[in-house]
């Protein structure tokens, strides 16, 4: 089974491959038909049954303790469960990289079996094809040489060298899949959209080709769906980060939490330049940049945590693909821009700044910024090699003092963007007047009831509130507020999550302490007693643990009980794991950490308070379900016109 799963792989780089080679011809020789498109189309879907094939094997492995096979003797044992057991798929690099492939397969065939596909012209195609063999293909070499996840061991094991219990988590499950299924969405669009800039076939909704649709339409729902996707994985890795690192917090900055930060960025701002295209018809070298950008920005991410370029606590080794990756994010990147360059120039030239135009144009441009920043400051111990012997690594104090007040400009961007027009300023004074009285009555509430003092989190929560009441107040406002519901909640949402993180991070009260049994301590408004000190052994005997146990009150009223634990895995003994507990909130959550037994045996806790933190995870759950909505008003839409469709009506002489 192995060996024939890695056939299959060698069987997908040669398909790839020799795609790739055929497709180049063909433009070349300008002797492309519809029967040699039907052979690569086919080639394709060989490939893409051949990973899910490949994929299976491996699911199967973990599933049934085959420890012959390198990858799951190295993250599973015998001890543990199922769900992990399977999950750990994604846990190391080669699997990950496997499963970041099959989900661009995936995609592929998925968009390839779509009407939108089957109308795009044969140049189009062929070009769309050549670029995604040739990802296709650099996977595959990834996968048959570096990275092989189906590497024998002989003789077999007896048991598994084990999961690292940092991932022993149920944010295991569904965030690194979410963001590598975000990833795979992503390559499709970008690949299209530098299809056609070379077959100059692309159009526009306002001037559409007369040959077919342009690509961003035509990749819609792949584009929000891979949007909604990239930013649950964010959202859950940052839950699980709070819940399982018991640093206690959420984001630290980590060069793997900033990774996936960076197409993050990019795609958004790719989206933003998509609406000034379809309402503009403008900005389509922007468009179609960013989104190859966005699909290049990931393999960038995947260098930065696979590459062995930077220290992280849940980076992976390099296993020699680091130089393979940054050569294909430099030549990616090359040919992106050099395909933009080859564009025709369409449109007028961009309104002013008060413009709605404008503004959409300033949000873009911030979080492109924002993306730079964090991938130079991320590279920074990298870069102050070439003239430091001892290069250091950017603090959390330096993100916070340079990311936070760009992303309250986006807040404050998003608050006035819905009273803009297209072309004259503001459109709704009334309604801008009472957003801007609603941002001055907040300042004065956050800086007198609050105590909140600090300028950036008091603007910031500011225009948190700002900005929900202005979207609310848009979609009241609405002629067709159902057909605009996706994007009011996106940034609703945001501004959400915003509040929570002006409060959260700057406001957060944190103690570490040494108690004994019976003793009280007061922490900001909770009053914490340990009750008693446990010890024991996990069921299933994975691994052995104390257990603090608190008694929580705030002002006087009790409000749980948390049980924070020190845990010891049989499969990684050299290392004690903490298990941090948290008696929800939404106004102040109180958090606990139990590092373990002093000389005097008691128990030395890091206790914290988090204010506003559970609004995060709430204002994510609806960013990230909220595309959900534009998917399925765009398929109704398109349903209803192919039922209905226009009447012709000729023009008047």
């Amino acid at each position: 089974m192995t060996q024939f799963a890695h056939i299959l792989m060698l069987l997908s780089l040669v398909l790839a491959t020799l795609g790739t080679l055929f497709c180049i011809f063909g433009l070349g020789r300008n002797k492309m038909t519809a029967s040699s498109l039907k052979l690569l189309e086919n080639a394709n879907l060989a490939v893409t049954l051949f990973y899910c094939l490949a994929s299976a094997i491996l699911f199967f492995g973990f599933w049934s303790y085959d420890f012959s096979i390198k990858y799951v003797h190295d993250y599973s044992d015998l001890s543990l469960p199922l769900f992990y057991r399977l999950t750990a798929f994604w846990g190391g690099q080669a699997g990950s990289l496997l499963f970041w492939a099959l989900s661009l397969v995936l995609c592929g065939a998925y968009f390839q079996s779509t009407e939108s596909y089957t109308k795009l012209s044969l140049e189009t195609k062929v070009w769309y094809l050549l670029f995604y063999f040739s990802i296709l293909a650099f996977f595959g070499v990834l996968l048959t040489t570096y990275n092989n996840p189906f590497e024998i061991l002989s003789p077999a094991p007896v048991n598994g060298r084990g999961l690292n219990p940092l991932l022993q988590n149920p944010g295991m499950i569904f965030h690194p899949p979410l963001l590598l299924l975000g990833y795979g969405g992503f390559t499709i669009p970008a690949c299209l959209a530098l299809a056609q800039a070379l077959s100059l076939q692309g159009g526009t909704q306002h001037n559409v080709s007369k040959t077919e649709t342009a690509w961003h339409v035509c990749t819609k729902p792949l584009i929000l769906v891979a949007w909604l996707l990239l930013t649950a994985g964010i959202i859950l890795g940052a839950w699980w980060a709070y819940m399982e690192l018991g640093w206690g917090g959420y984001w630290a900055w980590d060069p793997v939490e900033n990774a996936s930060t960076i197409p993050w960025f990019f795609a958004t701002a790719a989206l933003h330049f998509g609406f000034i295209e379809q309402y503009r018809n403008k900005a389509h070298r922007f468009h179609t940049l960013f989104m190859a950008l966005t699909c290049i920005s990931a393999f960038f991410a995947t260098w930065l945590v696979r590459g062995n370029v930077v220290e992280s606590v849940h980076a992976f080794g390099s296993g020699g693909v680091g130089p393979l990756l940054l050569c294909f994010v430099i030549g990616t990147s090359i040919v992106a821009f050099l395909t933009v360059l080859t564009m025709p120039k369409k449109g007028e030239p961009f309104n002013g700044l008060e413009t709605k135009e404008g503004f959409l144009l300033s949000t873009s441009i911030v979080l492109i910024t924002i993306s730079l920043i964090i991938g130079l400051a991320t590279l920074w111990p990298v870069i102050s090699k070439l003239w430091s012997d001892n290069p250091v690594g950017l603090q959390a104090s330096f993100y916070n003092g340079v990311i936070l007040p760009l992303l309250t400009v986006v807040i404050a961007l998003l608050t006035v963007c819905p009273w803009l027009s297209w072309k004259q300023g503001l459109n709704h004074a009334k309604h801008f007047l009472a957003v801007l009285l609603i941002f001055i009555a907040f300042m004065g509430i956050f800086w007198t009831f609050f105590a909140v003092k600090d300028p950036t989190p008091l603007i910031a929560a500011s225009f948190s509130v700002a900005c929900m009441a202005s979207w609310a107040l848009y979609f009241m406002v609405l002629k067709h507020p159902l057909q605009k519901l996706s994007p009011v909640l996106v940034h609703m949402s945001l501004a959400v999550i915003s509040l929570g993180v002006a409060f959260s991070g700057p406001y957060k009260v944190e103690q570490e302490v040494a108690l004994e049994r019976g003793q009280e301590i007061q922490i900001d408004t909770f009053t914490v007693k340990l009750l008693e000190i446990y010890e024991g052994r996990e069921r299933t005997g994975r691994y052995d643990f104390l257990e603090a146990e608190l008694l929580v009150t705030q002002n006087g009223k009790e409000t749980g009980i948390a049980q924070a634990q020190r845990r010891i895995y049989a499969s990684f003994p050299q290392n004690a794991y903490a298990e941090a507990s948290t008696i929800f909130s939404l106004g102040k959550e109180f958090y606990a950490t139990f590092l373990g037994l002093d000389e005097k045996t008691r128990a030395v806790m890091r206790l914290s308070v988090h204010p506003l933190v559970n609004w995060l995870w709430i204002g994510g759950t609806i960013m990230s379900l909220a595309p959900f909505i534009s998917v399925y008003a765009n398929r109704k839409r398109r349903k209803s016109t192919q039922e209905n469709p226009p009447e012709k009506t000729k023009k008047k002489s």
